[in-house]
């Protein structure tokens, strides 16, 4: 490829990077180069769950990782589920070094709808080669870390890939928080749960790739 792009792929709750390697392969096979991050005390990540204060030590890979990149490099952002929140976080603090944000059968946060009020849906957890994952109790504080902001988050370009068969987050609910977000674009995949990445890890790759040639 005469121009590959940078993926960054965030895993969602109890998981790990390990849970993208059928999209990592696809998408290095054309030619991309692929970062998947396990999060603090997820996957092969050497801290554990009780060492965790705060959803910045939860989330410090990925924002560590986003701060490190050259002033001149973009990439693109991949959150699965609760991995939505990670990188709006980043889209918050490093709006210049991303091109676009891609939320797969995610959590979408935007300026008038916040993480503390997305949080008390009923969310189940997917289970599959699961660790511990925590909630962090200090709403004031968790309000403050996860604020997104029109000025930063807004201004990065997002897609929402919606998963239609999810049963942890309702077709129609990914729907809404998509709406309340300016600046994006909805692609459903029919028959995918709420792991494309193992359902229809082909059809998430070629979404993944179209959303390249358009916005990178």
């Amino acid at each position: 490829m005469d121009n590959p792009r940078h993926f960054v792929l965030v895993h969602g709750a109890c998981h790990g990077a390990w849970c993208w390697y059928k999209v990592v392969a696809l998408l290095q096979s054309s030619g991309h180069k692929v970062t998947a991050l396990d999060m603090a005390a997820s996957g092969i990540h050497p801290k554990q769950v009780h060492e965790l204060d705060s959803i910045t030590d939860y989330y410090e890979p990925l924002i560590e990782f986003v701060r490190s990149l050259p002033q001149d490099e973009r990439v693109i952002l991949v959150g699965h589920s609760s991995g939505g929140i990670g990188i709006s976080m980043a889209m918050e603090l490093f709006p210049k070094k991303i091109a676009v944000a891609v939320f797969v059968a995610s959590i979408v946060p935007s300026p008038d709808l916040g993480f503390v009020t997305i949080n008390k849906e009923d969310l189940s957890l997917a289970t599959l080669l699961q660790r511990p994952t925590r909630t962090f109790g200090d709403q004031e504080l968790l309000q403050k870390k996860t604020n997104v902001t029109n000025e930063n988050y807004g201004i990065v370009a997002k897609v929402c890939i919606v998963c239609q068969q999810d049963k942890l987050l309702k077709y129609d609910f990914q729907l809404s928080m998509a709406e309340r977000n300016s600046k994006n674009d909805v692609k459903v995949i029919p028959d995918a749960d709420h792991m494309p990445m193992f359902s229809k890890p082909q059809e998430l790759f070629a979404y993944l790739q179209e959303i390249a040639e358009i916005y990178y």
